[in-house]
């Protein structure tokens, strides 16, 4: 891409994403996000009805009385986007290709963060860390992050979501507002690492695929590419049987996600390629504001 086509492409984006960051996601976003994270302030005398897990030991035991912990809410937040670069981004037979929208919900969310004062960094991903940018605030930084999102070129193109989520919770060590935005497509075993990732910041999983992931369409005999491995095969898709099995596969996929997800305590918000992402990151924003 070169550089007047990619100043285009940023730019598009950007309209886009940060009109609805302003108008539609910025209170949406505060609800759901703003006073996840809190902060020791003070102790005081436990009242009836205090929650004890907020009792101070220490304190009560000086003092012959109990006393609780009193916390008030972080002003500023640290967002982190896991951003998924691995091969099976670039696809795209219905709809956009999945990285396009990939980007556009990344910019959206990066944009409802600045305009909440909070700093945004960036962990690109394939089967290894491609690149981390830390976070920061400004629409500078933003534009950048944008700009890497359509342009990173990764080294290989696997998927291995338990490293990601590994690096994010030894390499943040203040706790965020992370987002994991990836089509899923993982073989790998990421419960461990997600339920450790959500203990330490608070996880939410967006996927983003194609239909064409789920279901094959009778079209007789095609070629068709693994784009992570590289690998080309004629596959039959007049039989009744492949594409049975095409969609069992997908089927065991999807499980295993909301699985791990509802397991680990994770928020999870699915959404495909030719369908308007605004619907998905409301309904997202929303069940975490009314679960608060």
């Amino acid at each position: 891409m070169d550089a007047n086509e990619l100043f285009k492409k940023i730019r598009k984006i950007e309209i886009k994403t940060r009109g609805l960051s302003s108008n539609i996601f910025a209170g949406e976003y505060h609800s759901a996000f703003k006073g996840r994270g809190v902060i020791f302030s003070e102790v005081r005398e436990y009242m009836p009805g205090d929650d004890v897990r907020d009792i101070d030991w220490n304190v009560t035991s000086r003092h012959n009385k109990p006393f609780v912990k009193v916390y008030e809410e972080e002003r500023e937040l640290t967002v982190m986007l896991l951003v998924d670069v691995s091969g099976s981004r670039n696809f795209g037979a219905v709809g956009e290709a999945k990285k396009e929208i990939m980007a556009e919900i990344a910019a959206t969310l990066a944009f409802s963060s600045i305009q909440n004062n909070d700093k945004v960094g960036v962990i690109f991903f394939s089967d290894k860390i491609e690149k981390f940018i830390p976070p920061k605030k400004g629409k500078k930084h933003i534009l950048l992050i944008i700009r890497e999102i359509i342009n990173f070129s990764p080294e290989s193109s696997g998927t291995d979501i338990d490293v990601a989520l590994r690096f994010l919770t030894n390499a943040i060590k203040k706790r965020s507002t992370a987002f994991l935005i990836s089509d899923f497509i993982d073989s790998h075993d990421y419960f461990k690492s997600m339920s450790i990732a959500n203990r330490k910041h608070d996880l939410a999983a967006i996927q983003v695929y194609d239909r064409r992931d789920s279901e094959l369409p009778d079209v007789g005999l095609v070629r068709v590419r693994d784009m992570e491995l590289g690998n080309d095969v004629w596959v039959d898709t007049s039989s009744a049987a492949v594409r049975r099995h095409y969609a069992k596969v997908w089927y065991e996929r999807q499980q295993k996600i909301t699985d791990i997800t509802a397991k680990s305590g994770v928020d999870f918000a699915s959404v495909t390629t030719d369908e308007d992402f605004v619907k998905a990151l409301l309904g997202l924003f929303r069940r975490r504001a009314l679960s608060r």
